[in-house]
């Protein structure tokens, strides 16, 4: 069923770990050049993910599996606490997902809160001692509309991301 008003039932946030997916990746990419809907991702380029990763000012973050436990506690609290229904979330070693309702709020605010209180968590459990942040510029907001889009956002996250990751911690 299609939701038949201005707000949308749900987005499905995600963002990604500094460096870990530059421009020129094989995997393809997006600017702001290159962001409308339909718009094919930038190609592969070797000679641009290098000098790409020579910009990096620090090392790509890999989330091990406490500073993985920090994130997702902070997205948990941070959904209780603005009282934002999370249908789902999955943290990742280099990316999180999650699908949140939030009624009237902006899908941008709810990505921003959530790497802000991700970053705080990290720093008060003593998984992030850097200055920086650990996360990329920006991040995905995927508006859903219907009921069936919702559903298919929360399997994407809970099932089509890949086993359960090791704690080796």
């Amino acid at each position: 069923m299609w939701n038949d008003t201005d707000i949308p039932l749900a987005y499905l946030i995600s963002f990604r770990t500094y460096g870990t997916w530059l421009h020129g990746d094989k995997r393809g990419s997006t600017d702001r050049f290159q962001n409308s809907y339909k718009t094919p991702h930038i190609p592969a380029s070797e000679r641009w993910i290098q000098y790409n990763e020579r910009r990096l000012i620090t090392a790509p973050l890999v989330l091990n599996s406490a500073q993985r436990r920090s994130v997702d506690a902070a997205v948990r609290d941070t959904c209780d606490h603005r009282r934002w229904y999370l249908h789902a979330i999955n943290v990742r070693t280099n990316h999180v997902h999650c699908v949140v309702s939030i009624g009237e709020t902006k899908p941008g605010r709810a990505l921003n809160a959530s790497k802000a209180n991700a970053t705080r968590q990290m720093r008060a459990d003593g998984n992030w001692p850097g200055t920086r942040s650990p996360w990329a510029d920006k991040g995905s907001e995927r508006y859903l509309w219907s009921e069936r889009s919702v559903a298919l956002a929360i399997d994407y996250v809970n099932n089509r991301q890949g086993g359960d990751l090791p704690d080796f911690d």
